[in-house]
């Protein structure tokens, strides 16, 4: 298994951030910590996770505009190869070009049950409204502060005599466990068959006068009345490959995608050497790529009257 890269952002001890460091040493947890960055270079969860041998790095943003700071951040993101960030009690607001180049790839760990009590002070804020429970949320980051969508919550009773601190010691017990589980099948949808073909339907879809039908036991996109021009596979004749198969512009195309990258492309069984598999499953999925594969294989099969007016209104 090709595990997803992580890295994560701290601000402190990094207790969190620890939690997931160890929870990623199991052989079975999909996900690696490739890098623990902090915005202060003296955050003791950088000694930690500099001791586990994971790559570190620390700057200051004192003095440094939030933009300015979170590009320095961000190279490094890059720089270590991450495909994900998991903020873990990093106490910065975060600038809108940050968020929105890891959109739908960031989470963030907070300890209330969101909606409720955004911001700082939760543990407070749920004792004086007397609530029952407290607890934590793990959800995507978005540019507004702690209103991202909610992957997983777990509730914390709060009990007779609780202090903030009490109550935030346990609640913190909680975070420990829900982020690496969180975390782990948020890593995990991007290879799962049905998260997958949602993502392949909403790009063959978007094409004109395009339609969605089962063929071979399979889900196919194909101009409506008209011929097809993507299929869906998933174990095809227990192939074990999670896949979708296009049309190539000549026989010839098959075998040199295949060659130029064996590990993306496939020559799919029954399909002749017109047609040529696209890998999904690796967790790295390039949409862009399986967009304008999809399109090419939608415009071999369309009808010139079709294509030849798609073409004059690309003209305005």
């Amino acid at each position: 298994m090709t595990k997803a890269k992580v890295a994560v952002l701290i601000s402190g001890r990094g207790s969190n951030m620890a939690a997931l460091l160890y929870a990623a040493k199991a052989q079975d947890c999909p996900y690696e910590i490739v890098l623990v960055a902090a915005n202060d270079p003296a955050a003791p969860g950088l000694t930690l996770a500099a001791a586990e041998g994971i790559a570190t790095f620390g700057h200051s943003h004192v003095g440094m505009k939030r933009a300015e700071f979170d590009a320095i951040i961000d190279a490094e993101l890059r720089k270590a190869g991450a495909q994900y960030v998991a903020l873990a009690g990093y106490m910065r607001l975060l600038s809108p070009g940050f968020v929105a180049q890891w959109d739908n790839r960031m989470l963030n760990i907070h300890p209330s049950l969101l909606p409720k009590y955004k911001g700082l002070d939760t543990h407070q804020k749920a004792l004086d409204a007397g609530d029952t429970h407290a607890g934590c949320s793990v959800h995507i980051v978005t540019a507004a502060l702690d209103d991202g969508p909610v992957l997983g919550q777990t509730p914390v009773a709060i009990l007779p005599g609780d202090t903030a601190d009490t109550l935030a010691a346990r609640i913190l017990i909680a975070e420990h466990q829900l982020y690496s589980r969180t975390l782990a099948d948020f890593v995990m949808r991007e290879r799962s068959p049905q998260w997958l073909l949602a993502q392949v339907r909403a790009h063959a879809l978007a094409l004109p006068q395009a339609d969605e039908t089962i063929s071979h036991g399979m889900p196919c996109f194909g101009i409506t009345k008209g011929k097809k021009f993507a299929y869906f596979s998933h174990d095809h004749h227990g192939d074990g490959v999670i896949a979708v198969i296009v049309k190539t512009t000549a026989p010839e195309e098959q075998a040199m995608l295949i060659e130029r990258d064996p590990d993306l492309y496939y020559r799919p069984a029954y399909f002749g050497n017109d047609w040529v598999g696209i890998r999904l499953a690796g967790g790295d999925t390039d949409w862009d790529l399986i967009a304008q594969r999809l399109a090419q294989s939608w415009r071999e099969v369309a009808p010139r009257k079709l294509t030849s007016l798609i073409d004059a209104a690309d003209e305005f």
